[in-house]
């Protein structure tokens, strides 16, 4: 048993996943999240073969595959005719976990969020406990809540997302950057989408200037979609705004069928302005250090923001589960981002450029561009191969 004692600032699915990590390592934690019960904005997250390979570890493999839906495959359709651009198997014949070693998975957020709570038992977690500010010290770090209590550890890590309260005491403050691009979210009822030519797999359908991708979730009943839109600016201080469901209809006028009856079949219109950041110069101080969003969000053209944050999650568990043994906590915490950085880097650009890919207008380009979407599974592999616990500093593959 570690004699190390660590305070989760943030109990989303980088928290809780953490806290199960520590457990794994006997490292005595504590887990603080703002929200009175386990919540997450959001509808659904995609859980690719190097998210769940390590869900399966930490003991999640079988609430996991019951809370879940596996795409059958990965299909890539033109925004107007709905023809088929590119066809992966995943759920079929089992392809993708035969390849990648461990299965793909469309989950509700808050699903998960229970999932792995229920897993933790509700050890440690102490629910309504807002971070206000923390104090670092050479023997420890004091973390200061909004409800007046505050707590000592030796090591602190901010999960607290794209909004840290954590990271401005390791990088000073960092705004975020806007992407171009804005999301409208919805859930759909399946039976509500008589155009949609096959509800089974996880879809892109790519066009000018925008995109939509969609899964179903909730034992195939319901389709989670996230429509984007290139605009020139944003200039709400907010990240979300409420609007007419029209308007994502119309931003769609002349697209499949299809798409204008998901994206106009939700009751209530919102939109996001997709953001993230630039690499940070830094990801820890001696005592504190950052993990998932609050280290490296990105936009969510990947899939990869919450299969990122697992991974960063088993790493930094795994570094401080050395720490003891050395003295050094900043050491410890300086391998943790030396094995991560350079792949979370990648992965935000590749996610970036797949927006660009996706919006291509008719025209010359488009026949290189399905080539590079037929090659998908082999371009992909070093993200969806990879095993955090094995991973090395430069494992990015084909990257």
């Amino acid at each position: 048993m570690s004699d190390l004692r660590v305070a989760v600032v943030g109990g989303g699915i980088g928290g809780l996943v953490l806290a199960l990590a520590l457990r794994e390592h006997g490292i005595s934690f504590q887990v603080y999240e703002q929200a009175d019960e386990l919540r997450e904005i959001g509808a659904a997250v995609a859980l690719s073969a190097n998210g769940t390979r390590e869900l399966r570890r930490l003991g999640l493999g079988d609430q996991l595959e019951a809370i879940s839906v596996v795409p059958s495959a990965l299909v890539i359709r033109r925004w107007d005719t709905g023809e088929i651009i590119a066809d992966h198997p995943i759920g079929r014949d089992g392809a993708y976990e035969a390849r990648f070693g461990a299965p793909y998975f469309g989950v509700h957020r808050v699903a998960l969020l229970q999932a792995l709570s229920q897993r933790l038992s509700g050890e440690r977690l102490r629910l309504g406990h807002r971070c206000v500010g923390l104090e670092e010290g050479s023997s420890g770090v004091e973390v200061y809540f909004a409800n007046g209590a505050s707590s000592t550890a030796d090591v602190v890590v901010g999960a607290d997302g794209v909004h840290s309260v954590i990271r401005p005491h390791v990088v000073g403050e960092v705004r975020g950057r806007f992407s171009g691009t804005v999301g409208y979210r919805g859930l759909v009822p399946v039976e509500d989408l008589p155009s949609l030519p096959d509800p089974t797999p996880l879809q892109f359908w790519a066009g000018p200037g925008r995109h939509l991708l969609h899964y179903a979730i909730d034992g195939g009943r319901t389709v989670n979609f996230l429509a984007v839109v290139r605009v020139p600016e944003w200039t709400n201080s907010a990240w979300m705004e409420a609007c007419a469901v029209s308007d994502a209809v119309d931003a769609f006028a002349g697209w499949h069928p299809a798409v204008t009856e998901m994206v106009g079949a939700t009751d209530i219109g919102s939109r996001w302005a997709l953001h993230d950041l630039a690499p940070l110069p830094r990801w820890h101080s001696d005592r504190v250090v950052l993990v998932g969003d609050a280290a490296h969000t990105m936009v969510p053209h990947q899939g990869q923001g919450a299969n990122q944050t697992i991974e960063d999650s088993v790493a930094v568990a795994d570094c401080l589960a050395d720490a003891p043994a050395s003295g050094d906590l900043r050491s410890a915490l300086s391998r943790y981002e030396k094995r991560r950085r350079k792949r979370t880097v990648v992965v935000q650009w590749l996610s970036r450029r797949t927006a660009d890919l996706m919006h291509l207008p008719d025209g010359p380009q488009i026949a290189h561009r399905d080539s590079q979407f037929a090659a998908l599974y082999s371009e992909l592999a070093w993200i969806h191969s990879y095993d955090a616990h094995a991973a090395q500093p430069a494992a990015l593959g084909a990257a």
